[in-house]
């Protein structure tokens, strides 16, 4: 398994195909064991495929545009592209319970984590996938139309589909961003 994450990386593109139903509830139950203080289940998964890819895709134009009424055709158009880039697109939120004894940022990291396992799932299943963001998740519109509240934190948008052969980009050396308390690592 270890060799699995190490070999993990976001897909830049994607080739045909995606989780069928059975792989998807299994990406989903991945998703379910992040960490979670408080056992608040802040996640909200919305699962988009098939034709929903077409009402997502319309929905990112109509946000755009509500945000920007002079938005180019192009920018448009890659709006529009954006939700039909992969056969499968999970949308990952975090229920907010405001005023709790757990932060916020706590609820949120839980939902980080959730769709950090959506990604290591897609991968060990033979899946490319790619966590975007952009400015619908900070829309409080495009969020309201999704059902989930101003409050909660639309966490990304993961991208799910063929896996493209592809090379692996470059990776930091850990060491380089690690220290022990009193110095770096290597002391």
């Amino acid at each position: 398994m270890i060799q699995e994450l190490l070999a993990r990386y976001s897909a830049s593109a994607f080739g045909p195909g995606g989780p069928n139903a059975e792989e998807i509830t299994l990406i989903l139950e991945a998703a379910v064991r992040a960490p979670d203080h408080g056992k608040l289940h802040p996640w909200r998964f919305i699962v988009v495929e098939g034709e929903a890819r077409e009402k997502l895709s319309r929905m990112f134009v109509d946000a755009a545009r509500r945000r920007d009424p002079e938005i180019s055709e192009v920018a448009i158009e890659k709006e529009r592209g954006k939700p039909l880039r992969s056969a499968l697109t999970i949308i990952v939120a975090a229920k907010i319970a405001l005023g709790h004894k757990i932060p916020a940022i706590e609820q949120v990291l839980s939902a980080g984590a959730a769709a950090m396992n959506i990604l290591n799932a897609a991968w060990e299943l033979g899946y490319g996938a790619k966590w975007v963001t952009g400015a619908n998740a900070y829309d409080d519109g495009f969020k309201e139309e999704l059902g989930l509240a101003a409050s909660d934190a639309l966490v990304g948008f993961i991208h799910i589909g063929g896996r493209v052969d592809a090379h692996p980009p470059a990776r930091p050396d850990p060491a380089a961003f690690t220290r022990r308390l009193g110095g770096r690592l290597s002391d």
